[in-house]
């Protein structure tokens, strides 16, 4: 019996090691804002998503040491922003230096800080000196990360679509004049020399439209043809990617990795935004979900798993503009969820959800070619964030996703693996 008992536990050390090296790991990002007076303590949610979510990443829009230290030994990667108006100090080495060494250094590696933004759509937002320093303080942070021996922190900056002059259809994509040569090549030789991603905010929810919910909402409608690819596209996510590759495509960096630091729909909001509501929400944040576990890709890009961070982990009850604004969250203060959309790892009873709005009455299977939209803006806490979203004009897009289930699909391989070593 003893035999028996060290051959199975030999033979199961051996399957586990073996899914540890070879089952894929998806990517579930958020943005934890954090504009509310009844959130949590940072250590309660970093402690709900490590034991009851597949999130495993998360990003925030400031320093705030209370949420770095923590998610300190939670295995879950954290996004650190650096506010806007400290970019220009930060072009100096000497500051850049000690700026890692304040900021950075204390946490490392114990929280597992996988990018330093360098501050929150600077070129939508930012002042002319601003935006002026931008590429250098990137340059100049990286270094000093490589000086403090912390190479794998890598270096971006978060971009709203405003960056784009052109996106319908996405083989137009192109950055607008001026940013484009002065800025965000220079910008993607960087990121490309850092092993770094480029980072953008596309939200199809600025794009909607009476007509074109379905494009927006990864449900299903004909799509569109981009004459010039030949490409079919039949959400907008995947037409805004496009759009975004062409753009860099055109700069000669189509092989820069593409993030998505902000993406999401509102659960709910006035009355007129007949659009906003949890049906829709759950609707777009499932296709995300699917989009950055399936590793589809999008037509100009198959079979890329893109890092997508939703936005956001809360509702904010202080962020200002519309009541839409700030009902953007995954989940409650309480945290319970707003909608299911499989986030919970199913380890503690799902707490049931209240009713949301009712869904929007334009429902068409049908969308036809997309209307250029609106663009996105983030949302967040208090390093620049941008303001309302609504004021943002821009055009934007969204993507499709297959059903599938990496926890489940775990369960079922390892419990077939088990009952193979068994017989």
């Amino acid at each position: 019996m003893k035999m028996w008992s060290h051959f199975f536990t030999s033979r199961l050390l051996i399957l586990l090691t073996f899914f540890q090296i070879f089952v894929p790991v998806y990517p579930i990002g958020v943005n934890y804002g954090t504009t509310a007076d009844n959130l949590p303590p940072p250590k309660e949610v970093a402690q709900f998503l490590r034991e009851n979510t597949i999130i495993d990443r998360i990003k925030i829009f400031d320093m705030n040491t209370e949420i770095i230290k923590a998610f300190a030994n939670t295995g879950i990667y954290v996004t650190v922003t650096v506010p806007n108006g400290d970019i220009p100090s930060l072009k100096d080495n000497a500051k850049a230096e000690q700026w890692v060494k304040e900021k950075i250094k204390p946490y490392y590696p114990d929280t597992k800080i996988r990018y330093i933004a360098v501050g929150n759509e600077i070129l939508h937002w930012g002042t002319p000196d601003i935006i002026d320093s931008l590429v250098p303080a990137m340059v100049t942070i990286h270094k000093a990360l490589l000086k403090a021996g912390m190479s794998d922190i890598k270096v971006t900056t978060p971009h709203s679509l405003g960056i784009m002059v052109s996106s319908d259809p996405p083989s137009s994509g192109a950055f607008r004049p001026g940013w484009d040569v002065g800025i965000i090549k220079p910008m993607l030789q960087f990121l490309q020399e850092s092993n770094s991603a480029f980072m953008v905010n596309p939200y199809p929810y600025f794009g909607y439209s009476p007509g074109n919910d379905s494009y927006c909402l990864f449900r299903p409608t004909p799509g569109f043809v981009d004459k010039v690819t030949g490409k079919k596209y039949d959400n907008m996510f995947d037409s805004l990617m496009d759009a975004i590759y062409s753009a860099m495509k055109k700069l000669g960096f189509a092989d820069v990795p593409i993030v998505v630091g902000e993406t999401g729909w509102p659960s709910l909001g006035e009355p007129w935004l007949t659009w906003v509501n949890a049906d829709n929400a759950k609707s777009y944040n499932d296709g995300m979900i699917k989009k950055s576990t399936s590793k589809v890709g999008t037509p100009l890009m198959p079979g890329k798993n893109f890092e997508i961070y939703i936005f956001a982990l809360f509702n904010e009850n202080q962020k200002p503009g519309s009541l839409a604004e700030r009902n953007f969250g995954l989940f409650r203060p309480d945290l319970t969820e707003v909608y299911d959309i499989g986030v919970l790892n199913g380890t503690t009873p799902k707490r049931r959800s209240h009713d949301g709005p009712a869904a929007s009455p334009s429902e068409l299977v049908g969308g036809g070619s997309p209307s250029g939209g609106s663009g996105g803006v983030s949302g967040g806490s208090d390093s620049g964030e941008s303001q309302s979203k609504a004021d943002d004009k821009t055009p934007y897009g969204s993507s499709s996703g297959h059903t599938y289930d990496p926890p489940a699909l775990i369960t079922t391989v390892v419990i077939c693996g088990v009952v193979a070593l068994m017989i």
